[in-house]
Parts: structure tokens; sequence; C-alpha cells
């Protein structure tokens, strides 16, 4: 499904995601994106669970943003509490295991949203699995309407549906917000042929095509994920979520990144 960006934000699609939009006083290249976090990014140095000190650090580069006059929405995983995959290869059924796993996001974008209102910016929790009394379900329109009034949306309980990634969840919350970009914090800076932090001499990219990551069976996100950001035009921008300030530089189209975008 392809969503038409210009017509969900009320501008026009630039040729360039590199493009200013709007009237924002400051000089963010995007007005409008999509933050992936997975859950073990919430751990710091724990082993399991939710580090307050890490949430905290990630809500002030999320305020950090909004300053910009950027409007903001997260989607968070939730391996640091349950991952389906592990639980279904312990011997779970593996829609119930991922259905646990939906529920631990949940609990992780409180958290979030808990974090982010205490550095004075208004967020709502929409869970794409109805809890009417934790959290609002997701209803796009109201999604948007949320974000045209400043506030962050975090999007729990993935897609609501098992056998489908986090990272599948932000691509398609991406689409649907008319995100002019998906930036996925990750633990390393950028796209790396191996992970760097077994292949010392693994080679690290700068940018990359949609093509590139799925020939090249490149771990950055599912491919599922791959081609829905593809099909509707949403570029990556992969960065270290443990480098402060790193949120509002890519922002920026500054600091180090990987981007991913068609035909590149």
């Amino acid at each position: 499904m392809v969503y038409d960006r210009a017509r969900l934000t009320g501008t026009v699609n630039p040729s360039s995601e590199f493009s200013t939009e709007g009237s924002m006083a400051s000089d963010a290249k995007y007005r409008r994106v999509l933050l992936k976090i997975s859950g073990e990014g919430l751990m710091g140095s724990r082993d399991y669970g939710l580090d307050p000190v890490t949430v905290d650090r990630i809500a002030a580069e999320v305020k950090a943003v909004r300053d910009l006059g950027v409007e903001v929405c997260c989607v968070v995983g939730g391996g640091n509490i349950f991952r389906g995959v592990s639980g279904a290869a312990g011997g779970m059924e593996r829609a119930a295991a991922d259905n646990m796993g939906m529920l631990a996001t949940v609990i992780n974008a409180l958290s979030l949203q808990n974090a982010i209102e205490r550095v004075g910016i208004e967020s709502r929790v929409q869970s794409a699995i109805t809890m009417p009394t934790v959290c609002e379900s997701f209803i796009r329109r109201r999604a948007i309407r949320h974000l045209e009034k400043g506030r962050v949306v975090i999007f729990a309980a993935g897609t609501g549906n098992p056998f489908f990634t986090t990272d599948t969840a932000a691509a398609l919350r991406a689409a649907e917000m008319g995100c002019d970009a998906l930036l996925k914090a990750t633990q390393v800076d950028g796209v790396y042929s191996a992970d760097p932090k077994k292949v010392k001499d693994a080679e690290r990219y700068d940018a990359l095509s949609f093509h590139d990551v799925l020939a090249r069976d490149l771990k950055v996100m599912d491919a599922a994920a791959i081609a829905l950001c593809r099909e509707n035009r949403v570029p990556i921008l992969v960065f270290n979520l443990h480098q402060d300030g790193a949120f509002a530089e890519v922002v920026r189209g500054r600091g180090r990144f990987t981007i991913i975008r068609e035909g590149n």
C-alpha cells in the first residue's frame, strides 16, 4: 500500500528528502519524522528491563528535535522484556509469543511517554491492541492531529498482528503518518557489512539504496520493512542511539549516519 505524504501532511512532497518544508524556523531538513528504538536500546548497561537513565536521555533527545519545530512520532520494540521469536524458539506457539512481545512494547511506550512528559513535551501512546484504560487505540487521523498539535506520538504493540516485527510496524506507521524520514536508532553509527563489534574490518556505508540492502542481505531492518519504505519513498537514516545529540544532528542532515533511499 502506498500512502500520499503530500495529502497526509498538507504539504508538497519535496523532490529531495533534504528539503525544508513549511515555516520551520530552524535548519532541520525534515518536517515530520519517526524514531524507531529497539527494546534493547532502553536497557542501557542492564541485562534486562528498563534503565531509567537511558530512557530519560532518549526523552531529552526527542525534546531537542521537537524544539527544532519537527513533528516526532516513535515506535519502540520490546526485546528488553520479551522477544516473540525467542519465545517461539523455546517451544512456545509463535502467535502467543508475539502477542506477549507486543504487550512488552506497551510497557516500554508508557515508560518513554512518562520520561518525555517530564521534560515538558506533551505525548500520547497509541496501541495497535485495544486497551482503553491504559492508552489510546491507534487511529491514524487522531495520531496525525496529535502531531500537528506538537505532541509526540508513541506507537505501541507493533502492527497488532503476530509474525510482524516492530521494524515493519515502524515502516508502516512512517508511511501512514506521512513522515519525511524513518530514523532508526541502533548500537552503532550506521550500516556495516557485518557486525563491527565482531568483525574489525567490517565496511561502513554512508549511503545505500533499498536494493543494495536487500541484495546484500544487510541486517538493518527486515525485508518487509525495507520494502514498505521503498514503496512509499520513505528514506531510512541509521545512527547511534548512544551518541549525545545525534538525533537532532541527523535531523539537520549532519553528523554520522547511513542513509538508505531509492536509487542511491
